[in-house]
């Protein structure tokens, strides 16, 4: 009996250590060259400026003359850390490529990477796929100085946002 519970209890333990990770766990995987501690820098930050106020349309007034909607912060985006979110850099897209399909000619590295559906713009510095938690830049911003953290943190709102539900349309 005694033999049999004991393998029991291995196989127990051997099964719990192939379970792997949490994936609900907090955290993020990280696949850029800063550290987690700078990634929860900017997680928290994007928490502070949610909980002041809400600009719901930023990417709408840049394409068409529309008053801002700003809505009063939520006290709620303080309940919302990423789960194991992928924030990971994307190669940019080359000049010829961005001159070819819009017409806009830039220097490489663009700073610009394809946006991938439902965007409503074809490329964009950075993007975050709700449906593979993921926030994703151009790679040519990872050493670019604040504009890093204005990118990655603006992404992270978004995360924030759309994990309590709110209409991501036009930001």
């Amino acid at each position: 009996m005694r033999g049999r519970l004991r393998a029991l209890a291995l196989m127990i333990v051997l099964l719990q250590g192939c379970r792997g990770a949490n994936p609900a766990a907090a955290g993020f995987i990280d696949q850029t060259q800063h550290t987690d501690a700078e990634l929860w820098a900017l997680w928290h930050a994007a928490q502070q400026n949610l909980s002041q106020q809400i600009d719901m349309n930023p990417l709408q007034r840049t394409q068409s003359n529309v008053p801002a909607q700003i809505l009063p912060g939520d006290p709620r985006v303080w309940s919302v850390s990423p789960r194991q979110l992928t924030v990971a850099p994307q190669p940019d897209v080359s000049s010829a490529v961005v001159l070819a399909a819009t017409g806009m000619n830039r220097p490489d590295p663009t700073g610009l990477i394809a946006c991938p559906q439902p965007c409503n713009v074809s490329y964009t510095a950075a993007y975050s796929s709700y449906a593979q938690n993921a926030s994703r830049y151009a790679a040519s911003w990872e050493f670019a100085g604040n504009n890093f953290d204005t990118l990655v943190q603006y992404e992270f709102e978004n995360q924030i946002l759309h994990g309590l539900g709110y209409d991501m349309r036009w930001r």
